[in-house]
């Protein structure tokens, strides 16, 4: 494959539907994931062990020279999980509070993008078609996540609202930028990422309350089930979003 095809051929999927299903189910499963290997295993240990298979999964997406749903996927889950881990020690362990932590990674969030910006003079999602620019979308991707635990840890904690009102509560906050978009259809990239942003804390939210003990406000079905439930969806849903995929390619092709 040449250079020019290498730069024209994008490394994202498109924004459908399944793609937000897809979403939420990986930053479910992410947050579940995540708490059951800290309590199964060392904290570091966990740490560690989510690092490695995180640089792993990257490496693969980045070695791709084409969007490939599985690769993709595996990426944004392995990030999803690390995400978490890392929101949760600078808190749990380091005991910096709930809400210096989301403050921090907002303005971490904001300095990625203002950089990205200045470099490519676009955050468009559907322009991911050289290194550099897809270096900016997962530093991006990571601190959405990192950003959506530590705002739904600080929702559903600090301010006491639990873990279903929690999720709820931006469940209805992501309502809004899907609702202005189809009504106006502007702004595009704005509420995408206002969207993506969201999802972290809908889907986290819920998987506590699914997973976590009566006595703090879950249905108590364990982090470790709901876990395998949430990585069987996704991996189902993926397989699908493949076969579109693969359709899609040899419908261009054959035109």
């Amino acid at each position: 494959m040449t250079q020019v095809s290498r730069q024209l051929i994008s490394k994202v999927p498109e924004v459908t539907a399944l793609f937000w299903i897809i979403k939420v189910l990986t930053t479910a499963m992410g947050e579940a994931f995540s708490d059951y290997l800290v309590v199964q295993i060392n904290p570091i240990i966990a740490v560690f062990f989510s690092a490695v298979v995180l640089v792993i999964a990257l490496w693969i997406q980045f070695k791709a020279s084409r969007y490939v749903a599985w690769k993709y996927w595996f990426a944004v889950a392995m990030v999803a999980v690390f995400g978490t881990m890392m929101a949760d020690v600078l808190h749990v362990v380091i005991g910096i509070p709930y809400s210096i932590t989301t403050t921090v990674f907002a303005l971490g969030l904001f300095v990625i993008f203002l950089w990205w910006y200045r470099k490519e003079k676009t955050l468009s999602i559907h322009s991911i078609t050289t290194v550099r620019r897809e270096l900016f979308y997962w530093a991006t991707v990571m601190a959405t996540f990192a950003l959506g635990t530590a705002s739904g840890d600080l929702t559903a904690y600090t301010l006491g609202m639990g873990y279903f009102m929690s999720g709820f509560f931006f469940l209805v906050l992501i309502a809004i930028p899907a609702v202005v978009y189809f009504k106006t259809k502007k702004a595009e990239v704005l509420w995408f990422w206002a969207a993506y942003i969201l999802t972290r804390p809908v889907g986290a939210s819920f998987a506590d309350w699914f997973g976590k003990a009566p006595a703090i406000g879950g249905l108590g079905w364990g982090d470790g089930a709901v876990s395998l439930l949430l990585a069987v969806g996704i991996v189902v849903l993926v397989a699908v979003e493949s076969g579109r995929t693969r359709r899609t390619a040899i419908s261009s092709v054959s035109l």
